[in-house]
């Protein structure tokens, strides 16, 4: 029995005096604290058409979207002026239950950090509850830690419970419109990124 404590003891002794690596402050929390941003919608429409809704991306985000939104392994372009540009790939299309977008490529003119968002998933999933259909967005790996937090986690409540919402429920979202102001604008100015 002596062996292992001494053992232990010649180990813990070992380690004393040594520098240990700098731990960042996002490994200090608690898993509790560093939780991604998701937001939950309930409408009463089948799960079909909510997996249409969200793969018609120009009619609930933005008009300036080019390239495919809703094919398999396809990349499609994002952006905002020079604000924010996004190149997204899907990576997972299950009809009526999931849509998962990888981030490729992500600039925002407003953090320092330009891989913010860079291989960030953003995920839709789908459920059926009883005659309604729930719609959970997830932005796997946003977290309050990015400089971006507080402006992206606005816009994508903005986009999933007002515009997302409204596509699915009467068929007409509220995109940024491809010339006009839009949300974007509104955004933009409330937090001062022009």
């Amino acid at each position: 029995m002596k062996t292992p404590i001494i053992l232990f003891f010649l180990l813990f002794s070992s380690f004393i005096g040594t520098p240990q690596p700098e731990i960042k402050q996002q490994e200090k929390t608690s898993n509790m604290e560093n939780k991604y941003f998701t937001t939950t919608i309930l409408v009463n429409q089948t799960p079909s058409e909510v997996y249409k809704a969200i793969n018609n991306v120009r009619g609930w985000w933005s008009e300036e979207i080019e390239g495919p939104t809703d094919e398999l392994n396809k990349e499609w372009f994002y952006h905002y002026k020079d604000i924010h540009l996004c190149k997204m790939k899907v990576v997972a299309l299950e009809a009526d239950k999931k849509v998962v977008w990888e981030v490729v490529e992500n600039s925002f003119n407003f953090v320092k950090d330009q891989e913010e968002w860079v291989g960030n998933h953003l995920i839709f999933e789908i459920k059926s509850e009883g005659d309604k259909t729930r719609l959970t967005f997830t932005q796997e790996g946003l977290t309050h830690f990015y400089e971006c937090y507080n402006v992206c986690r606005e816009a994508w409540t903005h986009y999933i419970q007002n515009s997302l919402y409204k596509l699915i429920t009467t068929g007409k979202g509220e995109p940024n419109p491809k010339a006009g102001d839009g949300y974007n604008k509104a955004l933009a100015d409330k937090w001062k990124l022009n």
